[in-house]
């Protein structure tokens, strides 16, 4: 089966792959001609994912899925949640988050965080839900260099190391996005 991956960010794409394997030919927004930025204009990951989806589908008419996720720290109100890409502004940069966040939480006793992912699969013109959730830490200096965005400060629980220092199949168990994508392949392969 082909979808239309409504991203370009090469992180989230590869760790797709990773997820799903070769049972589902995912094709990426640049490989279906779009070029735009897709809009991004609610205060939900859910509704953001739906926005991208719904988008990708009305312009091309093939099945597609967004993905809209974030790291969300109740010590800031859940800041940077759906903010979390241009969390500093844009264009967005994960080092420049990464120092904001660090910022914001100067003197702030409580650490704890969670990763959100929510995934809107748009097939045969019907809206699925997808979401999975990762809960640890903010480490207040940055480890690895493996990951992207927050991945270097994030600790999941359970673990003494971050997303940015674990290898890549541990945080593919762990993961916000591989909890999600795991319910989208057992959806999919179940039609």
């Amino acid at each position: 089966m082909e979808l239309i991956f409504a991203t370009n960010n090469q992180g989230k794409l590869r760790e797709l792959r990773q997820l799903v394997g070769a049972e589902f030919i995912i094709r990426t927004l640049k490989d279906a001609g779009v070029t735009e930025e897709l809009p991004e204009p609610f205060d939900t990951f859910e509704q953001n994912a739906w926005s991208k989806a719904h988008y990708v589908f009305q312009k091309l008419g093939k099945n597609c899925f967004a993905e809209d996720s974030g790291l969300v720290v109740p010590a800031l109100n859940g800041a940077p949640g759906v903010f979390s890409a241009r969390y500093a502004g844009t264009p967005a940069d994960d080092e420049k988050n990464n120092q904001k966040l660090l910022a914001a939480l100067q003197g702030k006793k409580d650490l704890t965080a969670w990763y959100q992912a929510t995934i809107c699969l748009i097939i045969e013109e019907q809206a699925h839900y997808f979401q999975g959730r990762c809960e640890g830490q903010i480490t207040l200096v940055p480890h690895g260099n493996s990951g992207f965005g927050y991945d270097p400060l994030f600790i999941p629980a359970g673990y003494n190391q971050t997303f940015g220092e674990l290898p890549a199949e541990v945080k593919n168990q762990l993961s916000h996005r591989a909890k999600a994508v795991r319910q989208l392949a057992d959806f999919l392969i179940a039609l």
